[in-house]
């Protein structure tokens, strides 16, 4: 069975390719952690203009509609330029709205992000060691009380997509954070590109968004999307260190002449090939719904969890000194992979889910 791309998709990667190296990158991540903008504005702005906010946003609402292989071709090129933009975000919570969201709430809040005018995030985390499968905040009355932290691109939102402890476990709630009993504070993180806050709920107005079981399943899509995110800030970092160990001179040989180099160059390049075919069958699976989507999307997210790491620590290695200083560009894909780890649960947390669904799998066929 082939699951590579359709040739649509693979039309808007090499457009969003194009876009993203001449208007992002390491010089404008650089440029954005030394700012004090919460976002790049005017990289947000063309984004919009482009369509990318629409992309998966069905026609009706004012979308493009296309299939979620567009969704994950722009996740992985915004996670290979660092663009300092919250636009995996909305991917991630017009996913949600696809999925979840009633007549009502999708034609309140899609036209929305399909035209830029509204900003959402996704929120789940609830600080410290928090599980995605957990959630402390509370609903009572339509009103939802509790803390989401860290949520990334916070600062620039106009509405969340959070979660909430139900009877049958957390499920989602869509917040408009103009409302009352909302208050957003920035936080410290080691990603100083995109910007996390603290999301503080004091009885504000919670309207219900699927319910237990949607929110696991939101979750497999959104963990499919932060794949090929991830494996976007591989391969930069991939990229990056393969660069220099063709350029940099040691003994009067290029290092990549040198077998550590090249075993070390080789390895990142295959732990991200076994990503990309872990994150493409994930891609046909949340397309067509398919039974194995909760293990596909499992898999996708610790094998591109796997490569990011390994890459993002290796392009320092082979960097050698440089490769720690503040000036070299080696931090960013660092400190990426740090906040892409925690962004939507532990390595650990979905490798036990990977396990857990093929163990049902099994009894299934058994």
């Amino acid at each position: 069975m082939d699951f590579d791309f359709s040739d649509d998709a693979k039309a808007l990667r090499e457009q969003a390719r194009k876009f993203f190296d001449e208007r992002a990158g390491p010089a404008v991540a650089r440029a954005s952690m030394n700012g004090d903008a919460t976002f790049d504005a005017q990289l947000w702005q063309a984004v919009v203009d482009l369509g990318w906010t629409a992309a998966r946003v069905p026609e009706a609402h004012g979308g493009v509609g296309m299939t979620s292989e567009a969704a994950c071709v722009l996740a992985e090129e915004a996670g290979r330029s660092l663009a300092p933009i919250p636009l995996a975000q909305a991917l991630a919570a017009t996913e949600a709205l696809i999925a979840l969201g009633t007549a009502e709430q999708q034609a309140r809040w899609l036209p929305g992000i399909a035209d830029g005018s509204v900003v959402a995030v996704t929120g789940w985390a609830e600080g410290g060691t928090a599980s995605p499968a957990k959630a402390s905040a509370t609903v009572d009355g339509g009103s939802i009380t509790g803390t989401k932290s860290p949520i990334a691109d916070l600062a620039a939102a106009t509405m969340a997509i959070v979660s909430a402890a139900g009877p049958d476990g957390p499920a989602l709630y869509i917040v408009d954070l103009s409302g009352e009993g909302v208050g957003v504070a920035a936080i410290d993180t080691l990603d100083l590109v995109r910007r996390h806050g603290t999301l503080t709920l004091t009885g504000a107005a919670a309207d219900p968004l699927g319910d237990a079981a949607g929110y696991h399943d939101w979750l497999d899509r959104a963990a499919i999307l932060g794949s090929f995110e991830a494996m976007g800030t591989a391969t930069a970092a991939m990229d990056m260190a393969v660069a220099y160990a063709k350029e940099r001179t040691a003994f009067g040989q290029k290092i990549g002449r040198y077998q550590g180099v090249k075993h070390k160059c080789a390895d990142m390049y295959i732990k991200l090939e076994l990503a990309r075919a872990h994150a493409l069958h994930a891609a046909w699976a949340m397309e067509a719904g398919a039974p194995e989507l909760r293990q596909a999307a499992s898999a996708a997210r610790v094998a591109s969890l796997d490569a990011l790491a390994f890459a993002a620590e290796e392009n320092v290695q082979i960097h050698g000194g440089i490769g720690f200083t503040w000036e070299s560009d080696c931090q960013f894909y660092y400190r990426r992979n740090r906040a892409l780890v925690a962004a939507l649960g532990s390595r650990n947390f979905w490798a036990d889910r990977l396990v857990r669904s093929l163990e049902q799998r099994n009894r299934v066929a058994a």
